[in-house]
């Protein structure tokens, strides 16, 4: 019985997002953070996105327009923003190659911090330049076949049940 369950905990995939799982002492932030509970919030995601971001040199991020940046929702962004997706090439190279090794279908926090994570590539991408946005444009690609990917999946055939 012990070999069994050690073996079982051996092939359970790793946690894409260590950050959500980690308390941080300075956000009021719940462990595993989730922005999209409903029709409404997936549209206010879709406004943050759509708003113009504002990227500070130590890459933190936030939302320009502020009315929007005043509502509750916005402050669940920011954290997810700035505590959980990694914004660093190496740290999002390392996302991309566990998403494209990974069997199943993504859970909707991974989904939704991949997409986050997909928009700040695409950010970094356009304000990079010559040999940088090549490196940049590469982890976008990677990030969308990755998403891609794992839709194909959701929407295949699934078993009789």
């Amino acid at each position: 019985l012990c070999s069994l369950l050690f073996s079982h905990v051996l092939f359970l995939p790793a946690v894409l997002f260590p950050a959500a799982h980690r308390p941080k002492r300075s956000s009021s932030l719940p462990l595993n953070p989730v922005l999209q509970n409903s029709l409404e919030e997936v549209e206010l995601l879709y406004e943050f996105l759509l708003a113009e971001l504002r990227i500070s040199p130590d890459l933190h991020i936030s939302i320009r327009d502020e009315e929007l940046d005043s509502l509750r929702k916005a402050a669940d962004f920011r954290a997810v923003c700035n505590d959980v997706i990694p914004k660093r090439l190496p740290d999002i190279r390392r996302l991309s190659a566990s998403l494209a090794s990974r069997p199943g279908v993504l859970r909707r926090e991974d989904f939704e911090r991949t997409v986050l994570t997909l928009a700040y590539a695409a950010y970094r991408t356009a304000l990079s330049q010559g040999y940088q946005k090549d490196i940049w444009a590469q982890s976008l690609v990677s990030l969308f076949q990755a998403l891609r990917h794992d839709l194909m999946r959701s929407s295949g055939p699934r078993a009789a049940p």
